[in-house]
């Protein structure tokens, strides 16, 4: 193990990003998950902070792993693999599903408000760690379509062969941790449980959302 908890790993991946302290960022954490370590980094940078919601899209029978992932602009990754396993229709119908539940989560988490202005401004993506790193990357479609200044994705940890494909879309990446055999999220954590909406909004109310 090498973190406690996700506030643990948000402390120390803040430290790596010093250099964007009190630079006026923009740190969008991919909830549920990342919610924790992205309010610890916006807090540390002295950063505006926001929840930028994307879903993983998950295959049919066995929806812990996924295909792509889909933002709430409705920017779209998927792997090229994906159409050898699943057909266009189931394609489209999980689309459909997960579209649905990004509109729940932004009236539920965001209150429906829209996302702040990202143009121009350097904007930190941060999530609890990346597995295959779809959701991750369709938040980066997202903030190259909003044409953010700079990109930044920060994750306490990571897969090697993911670090670098998502280092080679953004201008920078900070991972603190790239396992050998990375086989998941989990296991580099303590303490690891998943996230509800109510923990979601207890850490904003507390003063999360600057």
């Amino acid at each position: 193990m090498v973190f406690r908890d996700r506030k643990d790993a948000g402390e120390k991946l803040a430290r790596k990003l010093e250099k964007y302290k009190d630079k006026d960022a923009l740190v969008l954490a991919i909830p549920r998950g990342g919610v924790e370590v992205g309010c610890e980094v916006a807090e540390y940078l002295h950063a505006s902070f926001s929840l930028l919601v994307t879903r993983k899209l998950p295959f049919p029978d066995n929806p812990e792993a996924g295909f792509g992932a889909i933002a709430e602009d409705g920017s779209v990754f998927i792997f090229r693999e994906a159409s050898t396993w699943l057909s266009q229709k189931q394609i489209d119908k999980i689309v459909g599903e997960q579209s649905e539940e990004i509109r729940r989560r932004l009236q539920v988490l965001r209150a429906g408000k829209p996302l702040p202005e990202i143009a121009g401004r350097t904007v930190i993506l941060v999530d609890d760690g990346l597995a295959m790193g779809s959701t991750m990357r369709a938040s980066i479609m997202l903030c190259r379509k909003k044409k953010a200044g700079k990109i930044v994705v920060a994750a306490p940890v990571a897969g090697r062969e993911v670090a670098k494909d998502i280092g080679a879309m953004v201008d920078e990446i900070v991972v603190l941790e790239t396992p050998v055999n990375f086989m998941a999220v989990a296991l580099v954590y303590s303490n690891w449980y998943d996230v509800s909406d109510n923990e979601v909004l207890e850490l904003i109310r507390k003063g999360c959302n600057k």
